[in-house]
């Protein structure tokens, strides 16, 4: 049950998951973050396809805050939460979609949210500054960045090796600076990695199928490329 904070203020009363105030119930910033080992997806639609549903392979599971449970991907150009995609053609979340079973489901699923909610219990991070790195956990569906200089006339896919939780709720993609690599494979952690936004030719992030079509050369894949521009 939740107990009072050694203050008397109006921020007296901790979440006994969180450990932060009842009073942040809306702020929204990550605390904690689950891989997700399943393969389950993000489900989406936009008004250029009316009739078409897409999907998209779900990284992790965050718990908030405010105690809400919600699936992670990499969407354009930062990790957003599932139900608030910001698609260019006016997409829309759908849902989760779990096409081991093809169920639709609209909540996080249970088994993330008690592992998310005990390990928020478990440990108890003192930080000095919002910087302090409090997870990093391997990218499992072979997400990539995109780089390039020039409009994308000319690009350069590089791996995301894993992703950064901050303690002020910021995820960072990290990628390999090959002039500081020292071991081979790359494990999360490595101190040759670096946050992707830190790189000024960043511009997207691509996820397996997508990043494969294009080293491939696909005409289709191609195509789209030569659509984007440096916005």
């Amino acid at each position: 049950m939740p107990h009072s904070a050694i203050d008397h203020s109006h921020d007296n009363v901790i979440d006994i998951f969180t450990r932060r105030p009842l009073s942040e119930n809306s702020n929204t910033n990550l605390i904690r973050i689950a891989p997700e080992l399943d393969g389950l997806e993000m489900l989406y639609s936009n008004a250029e396809n009316p009739d078409k549903l897409f999907s998209v392979k779900i990284l992790a599971w965050g718990l908030r805050v405010n105690g809400e449970v919600v699936g992670l991907v990499p969407w354009l150009d930062e990790l957003v939460a599932c139900d608030e995609i910001n698609d260019p053609l006016n997409g829309q979340w759908e849902g989760y979609y779990d096409q081991g079973v093809d169920e639709l489901f609209f909540a996080a699923p249970l088994h993330k949210v008690v592992e998310l909610e005990t390990a928020a219990d478990y440990y108890e991070y003192q930080c000095d500054t919002d910087r302090e790195i409090i997870q990093e956990i391997p990218d499992t569906i072979g997400t990539h960045a995109v780089l390039s200089t020039d409009g994308f006339h000319s690009i350069t896919l590089k791996e995301v090796v894993s992703w950064r939780l901050l303690n002020d709720g910021t995820m960072e993609a990290m990628l390999i600076d090959e002039l500081k690599m020292l071991n081979t494979p790359v494990l999360p952690g490595d101190g040759c990695l670096y946050p992707a936004d830190k790189n000024e030719d960043f511009r997207y992030f691509f996820q397996h199928h997508i990043a494969n079509k294009i080293k491939a050369q696909d005409p289709e894949a191609m195509a789209a490329i030569s659509l984007l521009d440096e916005s």
